[in-house]
């Protein structure tokens, strides 16, 4: 217990570090992950026992803001970096279709993979407002076309659309043939900013907080920081003051559910439920239809499991609320889950190919150039071979998502507070919930520790 402590109190002070994936699983084996496991249950549980004593002036204390700095003007600033980031984007889809065939020397897949959606998702969770800095639309919309818009998107769409965006997206991820052949990427992104910016141009800016993905999940991960320079405060507070509309809430559930599946679907258990060997694992071609399936039945599920939740716990703490309004926003209490399991999952794979990104870097097209000066480059994975490493490496994963589950139990006792009676009522409102979060950790810790065979 004492060494998970000292692996949270790690994180903390090295965020950058939690970047996350399942290392090594022949040495994850050898660890004694039931235990480990067993420690991160006990602690969420005793958090949930927590509440029932917790006075409602604590909670509402803890996720409190105060006021800061008047905000500062920095839309100029951001229309340049805006505008750099379409320039490296096009570098990048041009490398995509004209450099190297192998993803691994490629900064197509390197850079989208690597950096942007495992780094740059990551970072959003503690930087508020980072995509406004780097993406590849605003800027170009402000200098070329300030203001143009034909026709706005209906504001009572709200999210709907970012989460069919999302689910898409996810499709591409988990089940196409070949998600990091470069010139197949360099398509699929040049195509969704041509998409994206043809929707600004025609409902205006506006419209990338509705339908664009990365304004979307890092809005939804921004939520989580302790606040901009006008306000601050304990990281999660900005949820307890957002909009529960039900789009938001699907957008959540629907984070969590593809984060969760992306795990479950490399593990020997889910492809032996698809009649897989996965000693012999015949390719992602061949499972693209069970792979969809399986996602589509893990969003299905975990909404399903989550209505009924806060269906029981509104009938055991005999409350009459807004439902609806319920749902949506206590949805947003799981953000939190969504985060470390984003981290956790793609550590040691963000570890190697981190390292692979600066080696592309380093000679972009592939000609045996050294732009840095730091050849010979060798790509290692030494520290899967160690088993103090793969040890640290495990229990980092571990106790980030243990933390995440914590969080998420608290936050959600803090937005019960809004919705129900102040007291045991609100600990009672949300005790289905909570057993739900505990059983989540348990499935969050032996994610990390399964056998994977894709």
């Amino acid at each position: 217990m004492a060494r998970l402590i000292g692996i949270l109190g790690l994180a903390l002070v090295w965020p950058e570090l939690a970047l996350a994936h399942a290392g090594d699983q022949g040495f994850v084996l050898l660890l004694p992950t039931d235990v480990y496991a067993g420690a991160g249950v006990a602690v969420v549980a005793l958090t949930v026992v927590a509440l029932f004593a917790l006075p409602d002036r604590v909670s509402l204390a803890m996720f409190a803001a105060r006021a800061g700095k008047a905000r500062r003007d920095w839309q100029g600033a951001r229309d340049v970096t805006s505008v750099l980031s379409f320039l490296m984007l096009a570098g990048i889809v041009a490398l995509g279709m004209a450099g190297p065939r192998d993803p691994l020397s490629n900064l197509m897949p390197l850079t989208f993979w690597t950096l942007g959606w495992v780094g740059v998702v990551t970072l959003s969770g503690l930087i508020p407002g980072l995509w406004h800095w780097v993406n590849p639309w605003t800027g170009l919309y402000h200098w070329l076309a300030p203001g143009w818009r034909i026709r706005p998107l209906p504001a009572r769409w709200g999210l709907w659309p970012a989460v069919l965006m999302l689910i898409g997206f996810a499709a591409f991820l988990l089940a196409d043939i070949a998600p990091d052949d470069p010139e197949r990427l360099a398509v699929f992104v040049a195509c969704y900013w041509a998409a994206i910016m043809g929707a600004v141009l025609i409902s205006g800016e506006s419209v990338l907080n509705q339908v664009e993905l990365g304004h979307a999940i890092m809005g939804a991960f921004g939520k989580l920081t302790w606040g901009k320079s006008e306000a601050r405060g304990w990281p999660g507070w900005q949820i307890t003051r957002a909009d529960p509309m039900a789009a938001s809430g699907a957008f959540a559930l629907t984070l969590l559910a593809v984060g969760s599946f992306d795990g479950i679907n490399e593990t020997f258990w889910w492809l032996a439920q698809i009649g897989v060997n996965p000693l012999e694992f015949p390719g992602r071609s061949a499972v693209v239809t069970q792979t969809l399936i399986g996602l589509a039945l893990s969003i299905a599920g975990l909404l399903a499991v989550f209505l009924l939740t806060l269906w029981l716990g509104v009938k055991i703490a005999s409350a009459q609320v807004d439902f609806p309004r319920l749902v949506g926003h206590m949805a947003l209490s799981l953000l939190p889950i969504a985060f470390v399991y984003h981290i956790a999952h793609y550590l040691t794979s963000f570890l190697v190919m981190i390292q692979y990104t600066v080696a592309a870097l380093n000679d972009p097209l592939n000609t045996g150039a050294d732009l840095f000066g730091i050849e010979p480059f060798r790509v290692t994975t030494g520290f899967f071979n160690r088993l103090d490493w793969v040890r640290v490496i495990w229990l980092t994963q571990a106790g980030l998502v243990v933390l995440g589950h914590v969080w998420s139990v608290l936050l959600a006792h803090r937005i019960a507070l809004d919705h129900f009676e102040r007291g045991r009522r609100a600990a009672l409102a949300t005790l289905p919930l909570s057993l739900f979060m505990i059983a989540y950790t348990l499935l969050g810790l032996w994610l990390l520790a399964a056998p994977r065979g894709a």
